[in-house]
């Protein structure tokens, strides 16, 4: 009961939302319509098993006129169940893609807002494979959810209609044993429900497994799933390296994790099968052997047994709803599991960027430098590695930042930037001040080259003409005709042209603050010497800070700042400062 609460919980914390949304007046009218024609689908069962009484007595007495007056009922009734059971299904389609779209674009807000994703990474494993809570399970929980609960009203209010019938049949036809009748009030009832208790026992007991499998079988599908991604991304390097084998036995052993769980699955479902199978056809015939002695004693007719029958069909199948759907409910048991643990994993990720101690990033008016006050960057498990105290990024001073590798120079930036929480002290920024970082490897999405260039802005921020101005200018002439190609980027490049793009990109934009992290590496030291001077005359109002070793950079800073052991952390040190700009 724990665990059904607990669930039930998470359930209407994930769900509720939306109903509660701007969206919330076509969810909440489409869920109604949705629940009503269920209802009435109740009403024309309800309705059926009269039906049953009064065709199998016409058949019993040969009556014509009664049995052409039935199948015309029969008929009409059939005709609104199929229309309402369209329309129903029409309508369940349509709240469950609105839901999901609620849902997916909530989730995408949560998960790229404010670097929640990359912090969400530093925590480890604790929300594995996003992409596929995103995809998938929220695919998968709109779905079942609804289909479960929809099953379950549908139960519960059938359940409510036929106990009234099969409790008044009881009366009618009396347990009959060896020509005995027997005055067992709603006999029919209790046997029912005796004997859905002894199935939903029996299904919880072999079935329970089937939860923690499906939650595995997801995750290892998911981890599959995404290693063939990387291997697609890293093609180059895998062939360079000639690692076809070592690949091919990576995904050899994550895909023999889905084969073994897969094989755990089938174990557990094959012996669930057998029972609920075995359950359901003898629910067909058990209803007949309890009223049977009483129509061969002639004390209820055909249409009484038939009625019978099908009532207690329908209170058996009710009572026994869990049994049914026990494999699905296993299945959407994983998948509510795994979007607790997104949303849980993302509330951390925010709590990180805020919670003491952390980093404070903070608006400074009327101020035209960086200053970073005790300032204390550490690993996300709290060991230090970079300290600051009163340091200051001037204003329109070219400043070079070196140290060993592991130092935490990238780090550093990180911090700089907003997305490294993990330490303590603050980071002013000048109000209103454009920060643009760039890495060795820069990022292109997919899409034109144009696209790609400009990102994060739209394409039509920036016109086709200017685009190719600046592509010239950073030494890739041979790339202004190609604006409007699709391709991917970054596979398509060398390192050294995604480079050059880079700072086109930072050329375009024209940030205030251009932190370069061995953003131009790649190139050979008269290229890059080339693109720094591009950058002081194209931007001569924007502030570059640096990260590099090779020792032609320095000739091309005003500033040089050096990272250096102090302890159990390294501190930033001026080295050389206010020489005379080169």
């Amino acid at each position: 009961m724990n665990n059904i609460r607990s669930t039930l919980a998470i359930v209407w914390r994930i769900a509720a939302p939306y109903f509660r949304s701007e969206d919330k007046l076509a969810g909440r009218v489409l869920l109604a319509a949705v629940i009503a024609i269920e209802l009435s689908l109740v009403g024309i069962n309800v309705l059926l098993n009269e039906w049953n009484n009064r065709f199998y007595n016409a058949l019993q007495e040969k009556n014509w006129e009664v049995f052409v007056r039935q199948i015309g009922i029969f008929c009409i009734l059939a005709t609104f169940y199929i229309a309402l059971s369209v329309y129903q299904l029409y309508l369940n389609q349509w709240l469950q893609i609105r839901w999901r779209q609620w849902m997916t674009r909530r989730y995408l807000g949560e998960w790229l807002h404010d670097a929640n994703h990359y912090r969400m990474q530093l925590q480890g494993d604790a929300a594995d494979n996003p992409d596929q809570r995103i995809s998938d399970d929220v695919k998968l929980f709109v779905d079942q959810t609804l289909g479960l609960g929809v099953g379950l009203l549908s139960s519960v209010v059938t359940l409510a209609s036929f106990v009234v019938i099969l409790w008044g049949l009881s009366a009618e036809s009396p347990l009959t044993i060896s020509g005995h009748a027997f005055a067992i009030p709603g006999y029919l009832v209790w046997g029912a429900l005796i004997y859905a208790v002894f199935g939903t026992a029996l299904t919880q007991w072999i079935g329970s497994p089937l939860v923690n499998l499906s939650f595995e079988q997801q995750r290892f599908e998911a981890d599959f799933r995404f290693n063939l991604v990387r291997v697609r991304e890293n093609s180059e390097q895998v062939a360079l390296l000639r690692g076809e084998s070592a690949e091919r036995q990576r995904l050899s052993e994550r895909f023999g994790r889905v084969v073994e769980n897969w094989y755990a699955i089938m174990s557990r479902t094959k012996r669930l099968t057998a029972f609920t199978s075995s359950y359901s056809q003898a629910a067909v015939i058990f209803p007949y052997i309890l009223v049977a002695p009483a129509y061969f004693g002639n004390k209820i007719q055909l249409g009484g047994m038939m009625q019978t029958a099908s009532a207690f069909s329908s209170v058996q199948q009710a009572l026994s709803f869990f049994v049914s759907i026990y494999r699905s409910l296993a299945e959407w048991r994983a998948v509510v599991a795994r979007l607790s643990g997104f949303e849980m994993s993302i509330a951390s990720a925010m709590t990180q960027a805020t919670q003491a101690p952390s980093i404070g990033v903070v608006s400074s008016a009327g101020s035209d430098k960086i200053d970073l006050n005790k300032l204390l960057v550490s690993l996300p498990h709290g060991t230090p590695l970079v300290s600051a105290d009163g340091f200051s990024i001037r204003t329109n001073e070219r400043t070079l930042v070196t140290g060993p590798s592991g130092a935490g120079k990238s780090t550093l930036f990180r911090a700089i930037a907003g997305i490294w929480p993990f330490g303590s002290g603050s980071i002013a920024i000048p109000a209103r001040a454009k920060l643009m970082m760039l890495p060795q490897r820069p990022y292109f999405p997919l899409g034109s080259l144009k696209a790609a260039i400009v990102y994060p802005a739209e394409a039509s921020a920036f016109s086709s003409d200017r685009v190719r101005d600046v592509l010239i200018a950073v030494g890739l002439p041979q790339l202004a005709s190609r604006l409007e190609e699709d391709a991917h980027w970054n596979r398509m490049l060398s390192l050294g042209e995604q480079q050059r793009l880079g700072i086109a990109r930072a050329l375009l934009h024209a940030p205030q603050y251009l932190f370069l992290d061995e953003a131009t590496a790649s190139l050979d030291e008269a290229s890059e010497a080339a693109l720094y001077h591009l950058l002081r005359e194209k931007l001569p109002a924007t502030t570059v800070v640096s990260i590099g070793h090779r020792s032609t950079l320095a000739a091309l800073h005003q500033r040089n700042v050096v990272l250096s052991r102090d302890g159990d952390r390294f501190a930033l040190q001026n080295r050389r400062e206010d020489v005379k700009q080169p």
